[in-house]
C-alpha cells in the first residue's frame, strides 16, 4: 500500500512539473511573437486597422504582470484581451480627424508622480535616458496646465503614477497606453536603441510616450505617415482637440513616425501646446 501511495506521489509532482514546463514554454513562446486568428484580423479590419503585419505580443512589466498586444508597427497596442469589446470604425461626421481618446486624467489625479527606473535586468535608463526624461517632464510642467508632473528616479515603481523604463523588445521605438479609471497610463516603455540614438530622440520618444499616457492619440491615425494604415477608434475613442488643425500635422511629437524633413527633439509645436492646454 505504501508502494502505491509512492508511485501515485511521484506521478503527481512529475505530472506538476511537466504541466509548469509546457506553461513555462507557452509563455516563453508567446513573449517572442504570435499569430492572431482569422477571427482576430477580421475585428480588427473592422475597426479601421492596418492587418498587413499584425504579431501579438506580451510584456512583462515591472510589477510582474503580463500584458498580450496585437502590435502592427506602431507604438500602441491593442490589448488581446479586450478585443471583442472594441468598436468598429464608424463614418466620422465631416471627415473629421480627432486626437483624444475619451478617458482623461480626472481632476484628482493631476499630480503624476513619474518614476525614471533605474534597477537592473536590463530595465533601467542610462544617464542618456535621465537627461531625456528630465527635460521631457520639464516640458510638460512649462506649460502651465493643471498637470503637476513630479519626478524621481529610482526603483520604486509601486509608488509612482507612471513609470519610465526600458524594454528589451521595443528597438528604437516605445510603447504605452491610454488613461483608465481618471489616472494616467503606468508603464511608458522605451527601446534600448532609444537612448543610444541620444538625448534628444530620446526626449522625443519618452515625451511621445508620456503623450499617449495622459491621452493623446497620433495627429496621423486616421492614417500613419508610417504606413498608410489606421490604427482605428476602438473603444478609447479619438476625438477632435479644438483649436487643432483636422488633418495631418506632421510636426507634432504626437506623429506616429518620424516624416521626411522634420525633426525629432521631444520639443512641442504650437498645435501640441493648444491640445495639452486645453486638455488640461
Amino acid at each position: 500500500m505504501k508502494t502505491i501511495k509512492l508511485l501515485a506521489l511521484s506521478a503527481i509532482i512529475v505530472g506538476c512539473i511537466s504541466s509548469c514546463q509546457r506553461e513555462e514554454i507557452a509563455t516563453e513562446i508567446n513573449e517572442v511573437s504570435n499569430v492572431p486568428t482569422k477571427e482576430q484580423l477580421i475585428k480588427l479590419s473592422n475597426m479601421g486597422v492596418n492587418t498587413k503585419s499584425v504579431t501579438i505580443q506580451s510584456l512583462k512589466n515591472l510589477d510582474g504582470s503580463i500584458e498580450d498586444y496585437f502590435i502592427n508597427g506602431t507604438d500602441l497596442g491593442i490589448p488581446v484581451a479586450s478585443l471583442t469589446d472594441e468598436s468598429s470604425l464608424e463614418t466620422l461626421k465631416d471627415g473629421t480627424k480627432q486626437y483624444r481618446t475619451r478617458n482623461l486624467i480626472s481632476n484628482s489625479n493631476r499630480t503624476v508622480d513619474v518614476l525614471g527606473y533605474t534597477g537592473g535586468g536590463g530595465y533601467g535608463i542610462s544617464n542618456t535616458g535621465r537627461q531625456a526624461l528630465q527635460r521631457a517632464v520639464n516640458n510638460y510642467n512649462r506649460l502651465n496646465t493643471s498637470l503637476n508632473l513630479r519626478l524621481s528616479f529610482g526603483t520604486n515603481y509601486q509608488a509612482a503614477d507612471m513609470v519610465i523604463y526600458v524594454e528589451r523588445s521595443l528597438g528604437s521605438g516605445g510603447q504605452a497606453g491610454f488613461p483608465s479609471g481618471g489616472r494616467p497610463y503606468k508603464w511608458a516603455r522605451i527601446g534600448p536603441g532609444v537612448e543610444n540614438r541620444g538625448v534628444a530622440y530620446a526626449t522625443h520618444v519618452i515625451a511621445h510616450e508620456m503623450g499617449h499616457c495622459i491621452g493623446l492619440r497620433h495627429t496621423d491615425w486616421q492614417r500613419r505617415v508610417c504606413d498608410g494604415g489606421a490604427e482605428g477608434q476602438g473603444a478609447d475613442g479619438a476625438i477632435h482637440i479644438p483649436g487643432t488643425p483636422r488633418g495631418t500635422d506632421i510636426t507634432s511629437f504626437m506623429i506616429s513616425c518620424s516624416a521626411p524633413g522634420t525633426s525629432q527633439t521631444g520639443a512641442f509645436n504650437r498645435n501640441d501646446v493648444t491640445a495639452i492646454q486645453y486638455l488640461y
